[in-house]
């Protein structure tokens, strides 16, 4: 067996030098913005998590419906609650429960959790994802800024009928 040369590799190049250097700058770059993207970037969602029994919180949500409902659409009750307030969400296979209608402009703290499997929260086209697990209560502060029907979806897998988990949210002026 023979031994490689003393010097077997060679010395870089200039331009493959100072693509080193680029990458190594942009490395460092991407790494100090990572702390200021989670500080300073609007994309962060502005909501909390805390423990709830899943049986508390449908107790929750049909109290909820009892004194908000206003309408029935396919057999959901439609719930209009009054700006400020805290508003309820329920994921189950394979439905969100209630239909929510919500004032333009106003404040709401949204709760939504789940009672059976995972699901995934999806608000279209607003792009508002939440990851619902059972016996976590997920809440977020929303303002509703236009007007209209958006769609809610489950984008997590959560068995059979996962591809009919929709419902809407309303927003009036």
């Amino acid at each position: 067996m023979i031994s490689p040369q003393r010097i077997w590799w060679r010395p870089l190049s200039r331009p493959e030098k100072s693509w080193l250097i680029v990458a190594f700058v942009w490395c460092l770059f991407l790494t100090a913005m990572m702390p200021l993207w989670l500080l300073l970037g609007r994309q962060n969602v502005p909501a909390n998590t805390y423990r709830v029994d899943p049986a508390d919180y449908t107790r929750i949500v049909q109290d909820f419906v009892e004194q908000y409902q206003v309408d029935t659409l396919s057999g959901v009750p439609v719930v209009e609650p009054p700006p400020g307030s805290d508003v309820y969400l329920l994921a189950r296979q394979w439905q969100w429960y209630p239909i929510l209608k919500l004032k333009k402009g106003e404040t709401y703290h949204l709760h939504i959790s789940s009672v059976d499997v995972q699901h995934g929260f999806s608000l279209q086209p607003v792009n508002l994802n939440l990851q619902i697990l059972p016996g976590y209560d997920n809440v977020a502060t929303i303002v509703p800024t236009e007007s209209g029907e958006y769609n809610i979806l489950c984008n997590e897998f959560c068995a059979i009928g996962h591809h009919i988990m929709a419902s809407k949210l309303i927003v009036t002026d």
